[in-house]
């Protein structure tokens, strides 16, 4: 399937009691494995690190992201080179680290709460993230208009290329808080979304993103949660629900997380002192 994000399938449209063949365009899905170089007693050796599925591109970005949302990768100055492995098409990256980065595998292993299916009790997991994040947010960060957030799903939706085409991926957007976008990020995966975001940004050398708004297309899992306050993000929005684990993980953080922002409407969760307007600020007074 190459690189490209989106692949074209031949099917049969049925429409009531007729049946068309035509095309049909797919988000792509392909593993990639990211794999780290690394300095051990002066001795430069590379690890395995994960496979993920993700839709190709963006792939040094997403190793990145993914890299320092663990906690591996702390600052742009601890990348020395990102590069495929193998011919194009490459289902390998590897991400070196300069010499004197203190690389632990075994973090890995020991931040196991990533997965939502792992078992971990809310506790051991809040405060794993806790532990590693490096950017806390300021309770007097910057704040934002109820109104710009009732336009941000359309300017998301807007900037979804490959979704107009296939229906079929996530997205992370990064705004200012007058409602412009920054930059954006689609995949078949929404950690990976997210993950090709932040990478993006560090990589630019643009961390932490202190005075930026993070909307996600669907729901807002602990996992993204996590991602967003290791990027140092004061408020996310997502178009779905959140989870009570990334609530309770919000609220301790200090972190304005909002959900269900559609159609004019959309619910505050944690830190509503961020977020200005009028029926804002009705709600708050007779709460």
């Amino acid at each position: 399937m190459g690189d490209k994000p989106i692949v074209h399938v031949p099917i049969t449209k049925v429409r009531g009691g007729h049946t068309i063949l035509q095309q049909d365009e797919l988000a792509v899905e392909e593993p990639l494995l990211i794999r780290v170089g690394y300095y051990f007693k002066d001795r430069f050796q590379t690890r395995d690190v994960s496979v993920t599925m993700r839709t190709p591109g963006h792939d040094c970005e997403l190793a990145t992201g993914f890299l320092f949302s663990e906690g591996l990768v702390r600052r742009r100055e601890d990348i020395a080179s990102c590069h495929s492995i193998g011919v194009a098409p490459s289902q390998e990256i590897q991400l070196d680290l300069n010499a004197g980065v203190d690389f632990d595998f075994a973090r890995l292993e020991r931040h196991f709460y990533t997965s939502s299916s792992c078992g971990v009790c809310g506790k051991t997991s809040l405060e794993a993230v806790e532990t590693a994040v490096t950017c806390p947010l300021a309770l007097d960060g910057p704040g934002m208009e109820a109104a710009i957030i009732h336009q941000l799903p359309d300017h998301l939706r807007a900037a979804q290329s490959v979704f107009d085409k296939t229906g079929g991926l996530h997205a992370s957007a990064l705004f200012e808080h007058t409602g412009s976008l920054v930059d954006i990020r689609e995949d078949v995966g929404r950690h990976n979304a997210l993950d090709k975001l932040i990478g993006g940004q560090l990589l630019a050398g643009k961390l932490p993103l202190a005075n930026k708004l993070l909307l996600v297309s669907g729901r807002a899992s602990f996992e993204l949660v996590q991602k967003a306050l290791m990027a140092g993000i004061a408020i996310m929005a997502a178009v779905g629900a959140p989870s009570s684990l990334a609530v309770e993980l919000a609220w301790r953080s200090h972190m304005t997380l909002i959900g269900f922002v559609r159609a004019g409407q959309f619910n505050i969760y944690s830190g509503p002192w961020r977020i200005r307007g009028s029926s804002v600020n009705e709600v708050e007074s007779t709460a």
